[in-house]
């Protein structure tokens, strides 16, 4: 018996256009399941902060600096400022909080039930001029505001430092 070179052999099958054939209709189908997720439900309670996928959520930040202070604006859309804790010691200014939210809907044909909840901490390294006694914070539409005063006499030991050619 002669044995046939596999070399001549084709490299692919052609195909025939039958798994074409299989695979529309459930491209049709993920189609249609990923229509209905992003329609259902459109009340989802929007706890995102800055959500990273398979982590703790955590608020975004906002810093800026003027002459006599840094302020720092945190976002802490629908949490009670009593949920929410500003310490500092060891040079860290430390801010976390925990939001729990609960929602019941009911309407003629559905009930719909919601809890979710999440904490966060941010940690954020004091500047060398910031004065840990001159810290304050308030709290106006879901923007936490903490201002953080600099210390005079750190700002007066800086000098500018002469770069020679």
């Amino acid at each position: 018996m002669a044995r046939e070179d596999t070399a001549t052999l084709p490299a692919t099958r052609p195909t025939s256009g039958f798994t074409d054939q299989l695979i529309e209709p459930l491209t049709r189908l993920r189609s249609e399941v990923d229509r209905l997720f992003q329609d259902f439900p459109y009340r989802m309670p929007a706890f995102q902060f800055g959500r990273l996928a398979g982590a703790m959520p955590f608020p975004a930040v906002q810093m800026s600096e003027t002459d006599k202070a840094y302020k720092l604006s945190v976002e802490i859309p629908g949490m009670d400022p009593k949920d929410v804790d500003v310490t500092v010691a060891d040079g860290m200014l430390v801010i976390k909080g925990e939001k729990k939210e609960e929602r019941e809907e009911k309407e003629k044909d559905y009930l719909y039930s919601e809890r979710s909840f999440g904490s966060f901490e941010r940690r954020i390294e004091l500047p060398a001029a910031a004065d840990p006694e001159k810290i304050k914070a308030k709290s106006k539409d879901g923007v936490l505001q903490i201002t953080i005063g600099k210390n005079a006499k750190a700002e007066q030991n800086k000098r500018r430092i002469e770069i020679q050619s």
